[in-house]
């Protein structure tokens, strides 16, 4: 990785931190989120995934404003870095730790290998 590639993944880190933040304190069931990025491919190969605890939790998550309200909050907070997601519905990935545990026996740097690369 480059010294400017690292620079820009620490920023994403950071503004993603404070998206986080917020749906701890605000979204039920949320538990946490990541990001992935292929950098010879950036900002097309972004990812942000948003994890539920349960996936009934995920599915109550969706069916309310508050989706919405997180997306556009992803997707404002990377624009205040001039990172443009051109393809939010494709760039930002809901799943659940309970998907995770019945079909990746827990593994998430497999389960992210999979989800992400769709």
């Amino acid at each position: 990785m480059r010294k400017t590639d690292k620079k820009t993944d620490n920023n994403i880190r950071q503004l993603l931190t404070q998206v986080c933040d917020y749906a701890l304190k605000d979204i039920k069931g949320f538990v946490w989120l990541t990001h992935q990025v292929n950098y010879t491919r950036f900002p097309e190969s972004l990812k942000v995934v948003c994890v539920f605890e349960t996936h009934a939790a995920l599915e109550r998550f969706q069916a309310t404003k508050q989706s919405e309200a997180l997306n556009n909050m992803i997707i404002t907070k990377l624009l205040s870095a001039n990172i443009t997601l051109k393809k939010p519905a494709q760039s930002i990935i809901y799943d659940s730790q309970q998907l995770c545990d019945e079909q990746h026996h827990g593994n998430w740097a497999l389960r992210l290998s999979q989800i992400v690369s769709h």
